[in-house]
């Protein structure tokens, strides 16, 4: 009888850690620097695509365009696809597809087909980069969780400012005279070995019962996305005719129907993308217009300096990827600080906005042909740390005004949002610069930072619908 007590009051004894955690985890790091680097490498490598393969400006701009915009659309539905068929099966779905998809685009003869396989890189690259998350929360005990993720910092830092640097390099190698197309080559061996070692590696994960995929959502944001950055991309260049204006004005009808279609989800006790009581929440409203003003105004700033130093001042892709190492550095930096100054919440994103703001004045006046990698390093330094400022507490601030059982939902619509911001971004500032660069490159790339100074001013304000203090505790997004 006592035995029997005994037994019933001691709890069981915690799972043992899953045995392959540890090279797991490098695999997840491995598919995450490969997503990671094809996301940045086309910012440098688009002059020199669009001179090989012909076709319009708008194709330096849809190199990263139709990447995020199909990145967004399977993010929406990535996680969620993880959880109906298993995690590791769609990591290797999502690998397997991303590396064919840069096989597509190694070998593509003409504009639209390196267009549809950089789509196709951005779906299965969706498909993959979840499953990371999740499994690393299932393989790791509480105590080693925080150092498994503390470890993709680092290397994403090290991803962000190598990936144009080694775009740059092999472009300029030109490597079995495949110029390029070595920058997608590349991924072949990385991305098979990935594969086999994900095979042996990651942990075989169950379906979850009861999860169902909300693909009507998914099909009205991407729709939604599309309507409004396809004629941003191509308005110009087909003279802005009134379809280009329809169509935006269709994109706001089609979120519209979006966020009224989750709402009824919602209230029909279905999974929606898109918990609809964050669309009462202040703070989460303030985040995503916060996000995509920011992300909008750094991916377009990366774009246009990298496309002035080449297009405007005859750079090297190499040399235009090493002018830029600067804002990379200063990015990681000021995200290394906001480690130490957390406790100040909102004030460190307001920080960041006024350092990020000044940085891209700084460097307006520096503009021009006498510009070269020290005159523009500093203005760059100063730029990327309030960058890293506003990015560094961004999701934790935002995650701080929503109730816990929204967090997932949150946070995954946040990362989602990146992107789109990203392709905004992208089509906005592309399209301004390209309107003047062929009369004066110099005062294109002045207009269009002046407009990312702007925008930056606007994250400001913004920042003020953000809850005051960030949520320690936030869910990383999934």
């Amino acid at each position: 009888m006592t035995d029997n007590l005994t037994s019933l009051a001691t709890p069981p004894a915690p799972a043992a850690p899953y045995r392959w955690r540890w090279p797991a985890l490098m695999v997840i790091l491995t598919g995450s620097v490969m997503e990671l680097l094809d996301a940045t490498v086309t910012s440098i490598a688009g002059p020199t695509i669009r001179a090989d393969l012909g076709g319009g400006t708008s194709l330096i701009q849809w190199l990263g365009v139709a990447y995020t915009l199909a990145m967004t659309a399977g993010l929406l539905v990535g996680g969620r696809l993880g959880d109906i068929v298993g995690r590791k099966r769609m990591f290797l779905i999502g690998a397997s597809g991303f590396v064919a998809g840069s096989l597509l685009c190694a070998v593509a003869g003409g504009p639209e087909t390196v267009i549809a396989a950089r789509v196709l890189q951005g779906l299965f690259g969706a498909a993959m980069i979840p499953q990371g998350f999740g499994m690393m929360k299932e393989m790791f005990p509480p105590r080693e969780l925080q150092a498994a993720f503390g470890a993709m910092g680092p290397i994403m830092g090290l991803s962000a400012v190598g990936g144009p640097t080694l775009a740059g390099w092999l472009v300029d190698a030109d490597f079995f005279g495949t110029g390029w197309r070595m920058i997608f080559l590349i991924n072949l061996p990385i991305g098979l070995i990935a594969i086999l070692a994900a095979i042996k590696f990651l942990p075989a994960t169950r379906p979850t019962r009861g999860v169902r995929l909300d693909l009507p959502g998914a099909v009205l944001a991407s729709t939604g996305s599309l309507l409004l950055v396809f004629p941003l991309v191509q308005g110009r260049e087909y003279g802005w005719p009134a379809w280009t204006f329809a169509m935006m004005a269709g994109s706001a009808a089609v979120f519209v129907l979006f966020g009224r279609y989750e709402v009824h989800r919602s209230r029909a006790g279905g999974d929606p993308l898109i918990l609809a009581s964050l669309f009462r929440k202040r703070a989460f409203l303030g985040g995503m217009a916060t996000g995509t003003i920011y992300f909008a105004a750094f991916s377009g700033f990366g774009l246009v300096f990298n496309l002035y130093l080449q297009l405007g001042l005859g750079f090297s892709p190499l040399r235009a990827a090493v002018a830029g190492i600067p804002l990379s550095i200063g990015m990681i930096v000021g995200m290394g600080v906001v480690q130490a100054v957390m406790r100040h919440g909102r004030k460190v994103l307001h920080a960041g906005a006024v350092t990020m703001t000044a940085g891209v004045l700084i460097l307006l006046p520096l503009l021009g042909s006498e510009a070269g990698f020290w005159q523009l390093a500093p203005a760059l330094l100063v730029t990327g740390m309030g960058a890293g400022l506003i990015m560094g507490p961004y999701f934790d601030i935002v995650l701080a005004g929503v109730d816990p059982h929204e967090t997932g939902s949150a946070s995954g619509t946040l990362t989602a949002l990146q992107q789109v911001g990203g392709a905004l971004g992208t089509a906005v500032l592309g399209t301004v610069f390209f309107s003047t660069l062929d009369t004066d490159p110099t005062a294109a790339a002045r207009n269009t930072f002046w407009i990312v100074a702007g925008m930056i001013a606007l994250t400001f304000l913004a920042g003020f619908l953000l809850p005051k203090q960030a949520h320690r505790d936030a869910e990383l997004p999934h």
